[in-house]
């Protein structure tokens, strides 16, 4: 096989894909290069379709190897383990586009392996994993002939830019992965900072246009390759038995079974004009061997061609009543569960969301291990979808690849808003509780999430909220959807999913189930989210209108104090002795980060006061002007060093001990003395103190309970002879 490779100029770099040279025993392998991060992406597809399987049994894995970036995996093993969140979004991030662009009738087993071989910390590997995926399936037999490419498209300083390196990303208002092929967008991954609508239509647009030349740089090198791609035979329903469903499950028959005014009553009358009806008329009486499959199949085709076509393209109507921008019911509870933090429950028709906030310290804070260096999330959300929410069975235990994509979109969506820990020094934590569900339970949790939030007191930015838009279409014909039920997200073609503020937008994702969308549905699906937005945003308003000012009895105190990060090292002392010691007097939780930020948490306030005074008195700083009690520590021929704060010592010098000429410091003083002084200045760490400056109306006064002769004046010294200088002292 011969090596063959394309490129083209991208961003700062040559964008390559390269196949022939490794994995050639996969139906279809490349590697993608953008700078120094290189992907490798192999695809086999088996040749014979299993009929037990009815779907499209696509695997999409992406790993990232750690000795792409030099390093070695932490714990015991020394291994690559379970994917990491990372991954597993990525993984989705490839599939979505990939099996939009399949035929619908491709029923062959795929598996689709992604690694990343290579990764220079500026090209980030994900969406090039989206294109070495479409690139290695061009380049084999497999019936797959429509590449796709993806782009990021960062806003950075006012300005759209293609791919920008992960450090510039940092400072973008946007993070935008969109893939398509040379007509149309078929996938959109977004997060944004309250990002207009009008604005992120143009960097879709931006990114599309950067689409096409990848796609083309695609069919390049799929020419060169020339390998045939192999025959494909679409699976074909018996027109006979097609015939005999049909005379049973008619359009009126549809049409009564659809006219029950619940899920669950259209859903029984559904399931019972195919079991008690076709069911029980085509299958022979006694007949065990009976191949029931075509007669359900046949079924289904059916009842989708009276959702889609008749009812909705047809009539216009939608399968529970709704007109095409109605939305469903919405209530809203906070302050649902007396001792968490926050709580909140979500209803929107027949998809409900139970969200709980918890705030934590620092030491709460998630620490992940990926290719670009260890990462810490302050702000994390957790969403769980039980089978029971469906009114189903099912396993329990693991976070499957659907809770951790709906979490991630959700945490999103809701991250631009929550205050930067200078604002708000919690660790905070979301999970929502998909109690149950008919559609965009991920919408939800964005509407739950926001009002737990502010019911926990988190000084939110501004509230955010989201809904699903869906779309049928049969390429003549469409209707967009506000608010999809599960029936029209199952039996549609678009998932459309977009949440934000009043301001502008702060998540969108889209798929496609078609090969890509118009510019005119997807303006107007971009239209129907934002009135749906506004309304969800109202309904949140009326019942909280905003964070509450104090937060829960049962949350953690936290108070922050600045300290010079020189005193850091005082404030642990020896192998943490000091710090340890506060925490055990005080029962208070006090932690320390590198720019001298000290947070002491507790549920007491007199614990946490206690702590904070220590942390003072340990960290102080001597302030010019200021009068301290300064205790005598050593005397010298030019003065005395006096101790003001705790390790901080000045000098007063002899000049400075009393007015007039003072020829021997020890008339004056003895070490543990304790004198008011007066800082008179401080330099290069060097503090100057005076006793005289500092006393007032005569020679100070000892604290209560010193001996007054400690720090007499000569003058009364001198009476009786003078005193005896070896006499007990206190």
């Amino acid at each position: 096989m011969a090596i063959e490779r394309v490129s083209r100029p991208l961003s700062n770099s040559d964008f390559i894909i390269e196949t022939g040279k490794w994995a050639k025993q996969a139906h279809g392998a490349v590697t993608v290069q953008h700078g120094g991060t290189v992907v490798m992406a192999t695809a086999v597809s088996e040749r014979e379709v299993d009929p037990e399987k009815d779907f499209f049994p696509l695997t999409v894995d992406y790993r990232e190897k750690l000795y792409a970036a030099g390093k070695i995996p932490g714990g015991y093993f020394k291994r690559e383990g379970r994917p990491t969140e990372k991954e597993t979004l990525t993984s989705r991030l490839i599939d979505r586009p990939i099996r939009s662009a399949f035929g619908k009738d491709y029923y062959n087993e795929t598996q689709i392996l992604v690694n990343v071989l290579s990764f220079d910390g500026e090209n980030d590997p994900d969406v090039l994993a989206i294109n070495a995926a479409s690139a290695a399936l061009i380049v084999s037999d497999v019936p797959f002939t429509d590449p796709i490419s993806a782009v990021r498209v960062g806003l950075i300083g006012g300005q759209l830019v293609i791919n920008p390196p992960m450090g510039d990303m940092e400072q973008s208002d946007l993070d935008l992965v969109v893939a398509g092929n040379k007509q149309k967008i078929i996938m959109i991954e977004a997060g944004a900072n309250e990002v207009p609508e009008e604005q992120m239509i143009k960097a879709l647009k931006f990114g599309h246009d950067e689409i096409k030349k990848l796609c083309d740089l695609q069919s390049e090198l799929g020419k060169k390759v020339n390998k045939p791609k192999r025959e494909f035979v679409k699976p074909q329903v018996c027109d006979e038995v097609k015939k005999k469903v049909a005379a049973i499950a008619s359009h009126q028959a549809f049409k009564q079974a659809f006219s029950a005014g619940s899920k669950e009553g259209r859903e029984a009358a559904v399931q019972s004009l195919y079991k008690d009806k076709v069911l029980a008329q085509l299958k022979p009486a006694g007949e065990e061997e009976f191949d029931e499959k075509p007669v359900k199949t046949a079924f289904e085709k059916l009842e989708k061609e009276y959702v889609r076509d008749v009812l909705i393209l047809g009539e216009g109507k939608r399968v529970d009543g709704r007109g095409a921008y109605d939305i469903r019911e919405v209530t809203c509870d906070v302050g649902v569960l007396p001792r968490t933090h926050g709580s909140a429950v979500f209803t929107r028709g027949q998809t409900q969301a139970l969200c709980v906030t918890t705030l934590g310290t620092g030491d709460d804070e998630q620490r992940i291990e990926a290719l670009e260096g260890e990462v810490k999330k302050r702000f994390m959300l957790h969403y769980n979808f039980p089978p029971s929410s469906v009114g189903e069975t099912g396993r329990t235990g693991g976070t499957g690849r659907r809770e951790i994509g709906h979490g991630a979109l959700a945490e999103r969506a809701l991250k631009p808003v929550v205050p930067t820990s200078e604002d708000f020094p919690y660790v905070v934590r979301l999970v929502s509780d998909i109690l149950e569900s008919n559609g965009s339970s991920s919408m939800a949790t964005v509407c739950g999430g926001t009002l737990a939030l502010m019911d926990a007191g988190v000084p939110l930015k501004a509230p955010v909220a989201g809904m699903a838009i869906g779309l049928i279409t049969d390429e003549k014909r469409f209707k967009v959807l506000t608010d999809i039920a599960g029936i029209e997200d199952h039996l549609g073609d678009m998932d459309f999913k977009a949440a934000g503020t009043a301001k502008g937008l702060t998540a969108l994702q889209m798929d496609l189930k078609i090969a890509g969308i118009s510019e005119e549905i997807m303006l107007e699906a971009f239209d129907h989210a934002k009135k749906a937005r506004f309304k969800i945003l109202d309904i949140i308003a009326q019942t909280i209108k905003q964070p509450r000012t104090e937060i829960s009895e049962f949350a953690p105190r936290i108070t922050t104090i600045q300290i010079n990060p020189e005193k850091i090292g005082a404030l642990i002392g020896p192998g943490g002795k000091v710090i340890r010691g506060i925490c055990d007097e005080t029962g208070a939780k006090v932690e320390i980060d590198d720019s001298g930020l000290v947070m002491i948490a507790s549920t007491e306030a007199k614990a946490a006061e206690l702590a904070a005074q220590r942390v003072r008195e340990i960290t102080a700083e001597a302030e010019v002007g200021a009068i301290y009690q300064g205790t005598v520590r050593k005397l010298m021929a030019f003065g005395a060093f006096c101790e003001i704060l705790p390790g901080q010592d000045g000098l007063c010098h002899v000049s400075e001990v009393a007015d007039g000429f003072v020829k021997d410091v020890t008339e004056y003083l003895r070490v543990g003395d304790v004198v008011p002084v007066k800082v008179v200045g401080v330099e290069n760490g060097k503090i100057s103190l005076s006793i005289k400056q500092a006393k007032e109306g005569g020679w100070p006064k000892l604290p209560e309970g010193a001996e007054r002769d400690t720090i007499s004046p000569p003058s009364e010294r001198s009476r009786g002879g003078g005193r005896d200088r070896s006499r007990s002292r206190r």
